[in-house]
């Protein structure tokens, strides 16, 4: 048998049809890298009973011919996804022992698909971060860290558990949740395939809120047609959700293998920022020359507005976060400290059950939420968010994809930038906008640092056109020639 975990999502389909190993086998695989690699902090709750009752159910159904599109495939579910009797934390010392009594959207949609569930991954504290290192359990540990030296790379924020999971070969796939670039920017770190749907496509529905107008579910695979295969099986509309989109619903997998030629690829002059690592330029430079070596016209496009999108993002999401976390008073749910009234309890409450990054985002948001300030930051930054939007739009009449870094630098150190909060912010230069403007990216790995790390390009189409953005990964994928085994964890 070979080694199991190396495997990718289609390569493990295959596998599984034609009886080369069961979902059991799969799993148990699984779920030895997982005990073996624990100083990864990857996962911060183990659910192996679990994943062999899931991989056996699965094994009965393909014996009856009930065949999912995920079936038998073990997965990692990032600790921001309610599910149903077991632990969800939002890696926040306030829900430390919540035990929700519902699944999500989400995780109940793949869990229909056949998927099997190994834990819960680890996040920066509902999912306030860029680097993994705000969780109350504590950082996650990049699995390529051990290239540079033993001080350990961060993993990206704020999905990094997913992330570091899926590289280091814990899991076939990983589910994560993207804000401001939560998906992305951890997938370029560490060298996997991270993809953020349009706004609405992925059910929030079960997901703990930090920003509801950004936050999206999305895929962390090793490959794009892992993450098609996966994306097929975790959207659809949700009655559940007002933001859900009745789209119809496309086969993402037969968008892969069509050539691009004579697509508009469009690369805007304005994402070439102050202090953007050379060989990520560099980098950029090649993608664009690979795509038009299979035929697409390269076009240089403006987006003058990409200069606020920061900006707005830290008025915008800190107002949201400030809003949404006002439930966590020690009244209904989570962590109670006592005090002796009413008003002293929420903040002692508050004050021990929320971090300091979190603290600090609910602060910002209240502040410019306030009467005194809502005009002059708040809406003034929705302002600015609809003119991004715009301007997006526009460039779509030009262009059919947009190409750009996925990250300003590759990994960094753990504690670099804790004390160095633009620097920190600044690591979602680049993925914000589509955020803002609502619209599906995914991040390729497509080489490495001179130090050996992975870097990342990231692509942006228009809303709910991941046909092409899929169809355009695709062939950047094929092109850079990067390996969908990435190096794997050696430590104890």
């Amino acid at each position: 048998m070979s080694d199991l975990t190396a495997l990718t999502i289609a390569e493990a389909l295959e596998g599984l049809k034609a009886r080369e190993y069961t979902a059991e086998e799969l799993t148990e695989e699984h779920i030895k890298s997982i005990e073996a690699s624990r100083a990864l902090n990857a996962f911060v709750l183990e659910t192996p009973d679990q994943a062999v009752d899931d991989a056996k159910a699965s094994d009965a159904r393909r014996a009856r011919g009930e065949v999912g599109a995920l079936e038998g495939i073990p997965l990692g579910v990032k600790d921001l996804f309610c599910t149903k009797d077991v632990r969800t934390t939002a890696c926040s010392h306030i829900l430390e022992n919540f035990v929700p009594p519902y699944e999500s959207f989400v995780t109940r949609k793949l869990r229909a698909a056949g998927a099997c569930f190994l834990g819960k991954t680890n996040l920066d504290e509902f999912a306030m971060g860029s680097s993994n290192e705000t969780s109350y359990f504590g950082p996650v540990r990049n699995p390529w860290g051990q290239v540079v030296d033993d001080a350990g790379l961060v993993p990206g924020g704020s999905s990094g558990g997913s992330a570091s999971a899926v590289a280091a070969g814990l899991c076939l796939g990983a589910i994560g949740t993207d804000t401001g670039g939560s998906i992305r920017q951890p997938a370029a770190f560490c060298g996997i395939v991270g993809m953020k749907p349009t706004y609405g496509r992925c059910s929030r529905w079960g997901i703990v809120a930090f920003a509801s107008s950004l936050d999206q579910a999305g895929p962390m695979t090793r490959t794009v047609k892992d993450a098609a295969i996966m994306l097929g099986a975790m959207v659809g509309f949700d009655e559940n959700d007002s933001t859900s989109a009745q789209n119809v619903v496309p086969d993402f997998q037969a968008c892969l293998g069509q050539d691009i030629k004579g697509l508009r690829i469009g690369i805007p002059k304005e994402y070439r920022v102050e202090g953007m690592d050379q060989e990520i330029e560099a980098l950029w430079t090649k993608g664009a020359g690979l795509l038009e070596e299979q035929g697409a016209e390269v076009i240089e496009i403006s987006l003058p507005k990409t200069k606020y999108a920061l900006p707005t993002y830290y008025i915008i999401a800190p107002a949201e976060a400030s809003s949404n976390l006002a439930r966590y008073d020690g009244m209904r749910f989570g962590l109670r400290v006592d005090g002796e009234n009413l008003e002293e309890t929420y903040m002692k409450t508050r004050a021990e059950g929320f971090g300091a990054e979190v603290r600090r985002r609910v602060l910002i948001g209240t502040y410019v939420l306030s009467a005194g300030y809502y005009d002059a930051y708040y809406l003034k930054a929705q302002k600015v968010r609809r003119i991004i939007s715009e301007e997006f739009a526009s460039a779509f009449d030009q262009v059919d994809a947009v190409l750009t870094p996925t990250a300003p630098t590759p990994a960094f150190s753990r504690g670099e930038r804790t004390d160095d909060l633009i620097s920190m912010y600044l690591n979602d230069v680049f993925t914000v906008p589509a955020s803002l403007a609502g619209l599906p990216a995914i991040s390729i790995p497509a080489g490495l640092s001179s130090h050996g790390l992975p870097l990342g390009l990231q692509l942006i189409t228009r809303a709910f056109d991941e046909s092409t953005l899929f169809r355009v990964a695709g062939a950047l994928e094929e092109a850079a020639g990067w390996s969908p085994h990435p190096l794997k964890y050696q430590g104890s």
